[in-house]
């Protein structure tokens, strides 16, 4: 008698175990097709080709998941690709076409091109970034800083904005700030340069102005890039 009731009650667990089991393995199933279908990948500390669900004590004579283990790919268990605005990147001196730049000056800058590359290689700093921050900060060669003073960046000075016997002369100048006190110090991005060069909320810049300033130059950089 006693060994019938040990019998009955072992066979009773063991049907327990197989089915919490298949339970759980039906619950972690559906959550992941559900996961699936809106291409979201399950949260678990998982390596590549690790499966979700293995075989725990208890389970071992059942091998519910022999035949189908699910496991991530080396693909879908890579990291998500940076946008452009994420890629790190390297504003020191590349190569760029002179005419190229010149079609897109106008104003006091109109065929400053190889100014703008000859400043570039003597501080080694991109020429598209000089030329996009004097494009943005004179309204193409046309503000009245860039008219009477030469001034082609927005460099200030002790008594406001500085002035510069030529336009050469001011590109020059601001190359050899960006390149020492920006780049050098790792603002090396156009975002980095902002914060520092075109502050949001700078008493010198009462209207605004300086809230376009990414914006603005970013796009006058991809042209000259493009």
């Amino acid at each position: 008698m006693l060994i019938d009731t040990l019998s009955r009650a072992r066979s009773v667990g063991n049907q327990k175990t197989e089915t919490n089991a298949a339970a759980l393995f039906s619950e972690v199933l559906q959550q992941y097709m559900m996961m699936q279908q809106t291409q979201t990948a399950p949260q678990l500390n998982l390596q590549p080709g690790q499966p979700i669900y293995t075989n725990t004590q208890g389970l071992n004579e059942l091998n519910l998941l022999s035949e189908k283990n699910i496991t991530f790919s080396e693909k879908n268990n890579s990291l998500p690709e940076m946008g452009p605005s994420e890629q790190p990147s390297s504003l020191r001196f590349k190569e760029i076409n002179s005419e190229k730049v010149n079609q897109l000056l106008g104003g006091k800058l109109a065929g400053k091109g190889e100014v703008f590359i000859e400043a570039g290689k003597r501080y080694n700093i991109d020429p598209a970034l000089l030329v996009a921050i004097s494009q943005h900060e004179t309204g193409n060669g046309k503000s009245r800083a860039a008219a009477e003073k030469n001034n082609i960046a927005g460099m200030m000075g002790k008594n406001g904005l500085r002035s510069y016997n030529s336009v050469n002369e001011s590109i020059m100048d601001m190359a050899r700030n960006l390149s020492h006190n920006y780049l050098d110090s790792g603002f090396t991005s156009i975002t980095k340069i902002a914060g520092k060069y075109a502050p949001i909320g700078a008493a010198n810049d009462p209207t605004g102005l300086n809230n376009h300033w990414v914006t603005g130059v970013t796009n006058h950089f991809e042209k000259v890039r493009g």
